[in-house]
């Protein structure tokens, strides 16, 4: 088991201010993509990429590593900056983002992005994926574990709740779903678009251990995964509450960030609020 300390708390704090100045820099240049749900998932990602998960990036195929899927696959420039935080590629690649010919386009592929395990963005298709990996890791015997981070919008699709039945019949207690609650998708808020809600009831309804968590601390996203690891017999659900476009005070709470990008000026506010 992992060991909690204040220096890993350290650790990921600061790779999670990283990956949220590299999301500011490279949608700012790019011009177009999504701010908001990537800003409010990178704590959890940093967790997940710089504590938790069992991966090489000199080895990116090795057939025991953990599995990440970003199954609200829009956020890519989250999972890009840390997959270039982690060393899979070169940071100075971030800057094209979206370009034409770049592997880092608007959805992550699998084929073109060493660490993406799941070309993703059809929402509802990503958790389905993870079950998969999943249960092939239980049919194989080996020790691997899935990660799979949702969106709240995400979550309106039936496909979903299909994967997380199938999730709990096959006991697969080497998967961990995180579901960035952060309130809003693209339209407004999820409750006035179609309510997800009670999302925690839904989610032990169909068998998951459920906890729910501030996804802005890092302690609390730990001993979350912490608890997953010594859960047998069923999946967990880890609902970590969030802010959309967290970190930027003009972003915060504002569903038209859901794929807005930042112009000169506001990149240079986001960063200047960022580094604080």
């Amino acid at each position: 088991m992992r060991e909690i300390t204040e220096s890993s708390i350290q650790e990921v704090t600061g790779k999670a201010l990283i990956i949220r100045q590299d999301i500011i820099k490279m949608l700012g240049k790019a011009g177009s993509g999504h701010t908001g749900g990537s800003l409010s998932a990178a704590d959890i990602v940093s967790c997940l990429y710089f504590w938790e998960m069992n991966i090489d990036p000199q080895k990116p195929r090795q057939e025991d590593r953990d599995r990440f899927v970003l199954s609200k696959g829009h956020a890519a420039p989250v999972l890009y900056a840390a997959l270039a935080a982690k060393g899979y590629f070169p940071g100075e690649e971030l800057e094209r983002l979206r370009k034409l010919g770049s592997p880092l386009q608007g959805h992550p592929d699998m084929r073109k992005v060493p660490g993406v395990e799941a070309s993703t963005g059809s929402l509802g298709q990503g958790i389905s994926w993870a079950v998969g990996m999943a249960l092939a890791g239980k049919m194989d015997s080996r020790d691997y574990r899935v990660y799979a981070l949702l969106g709240d919008g995400e979550i309106e699709e039936g496909l979903v709740w299909e994967a997380l039945m199938a999730a709990h019949h096959y006991r697969l207690d080497n998967l961990v779903a995180f579901l960035d609650h952060n309130g809003l998708q693209i339209d407004g808020p999820i409750c006035e678009v179609m309510s997800p809600e009670p999302v925690a009831d839904k989610f032990r309804a169909f068998g998951w251990q459920t906890l729910v968590i501030d996804g802005h601390d890092p302690r609390q996203i730990m001993e979350a995964l912490a608890a997953a690891r010594s859960t047998k017999g069923r999946p967990t659900a880890i609902i970590a509450d969030t802010v959309k476009g967290k970190g930027c005070s003009f972003m915060e709470n504002r569903a038209e960030w859901h794929g807005t990008t930042p112009n000169e000026e506001q990149v240079a506010q986001a960063l200047a609020e960022l580094i604080g």
